[in-house]
Parts: C-alpha cells; sequence; structure tokens
C-alpha cells in the first residue's frame, strides 16, 4: 500500500510538473496571458495538495495499530513531498507575481 501511494503522489507531482512544463513551450498566447494560466493552475495544484494531505490525515484515524504506524509513517512521506511541492509552488507564484508586476 505504501509503495502505491508514493507512486500515485509521484505520479501526480511529475504529471503536474510534465503538464505544466508542456502548456509553456506550446502556449500560443501573449507571455502575460501564460503567465495568469499558469498562476491559476499552480493555485489549483496547491489546493488539490492541500486538500490530498487533510485527508491522508483524516483517514489515518479508523486503522489498527500495526497498519495504522505504517500508514502513519506513509502519511509522513507524502506530508513532506507536499510541503515541498507547495514550497516550489508558492515560489513559482511569487516569480510569476514580481513578473507581472515588471
Amino acid at each position: 500500500m505504501s509503495k502505491k501511494l508514493n507512486y500515485t503522489i509521484l505520479g501526480f507531482v511529475s504529471g503536474a510538473a510534465t503538464g505544466a512544463a508542456i502548456g509553456i513551450l506550446f502556449a500560443p498566447d501573449k507571455g502575460r496571458e501564460t503567465r495568469d494560466r499558469l498562476s491559476y493552475q499552480l493555485f489549483r495544484y496547491r489546493d488539490m495538495l492541500i486538500d490530498l494531505t487533510d485527508s491522508l490525515r483524516e483517514s489515518k484515524d479508523g486503522m489498527p495499530s500495526a497498519a495504522k504506524s505504517e500508514g502513519q509513517r506513509v502519511i509522513n512521506d507524502a506530508k513532506n513531498k507536499a510541503e515541498k511541492l507547495l514550497g516550489d509552488v508558492d515560489s513559482l507564484i511569487n516569480q510569476i507575481t514580481r513578473q507581472k508586476e515588471i
């Protein structure tokens, strides 16, 4: 179960990053419009990650003790990865905001 969850999170993060990169490379819009769309998508991904970490925290309460401790480890790993990704998303949003101001 833990490998499956890790692969799911890794797939989500990889898909989001790949989609964003392809979207930027093939964007037919002006730079400002592309940045607006990218910042919107980043906010959506950030919200999705927050929801995912919240649901992981809530789901751990109903498990037996052995599974609960393993689940807690997986949840902590997922939480750490999600928080790192949220930091990266916030950094990208700040960069986009600064570029908009220029």
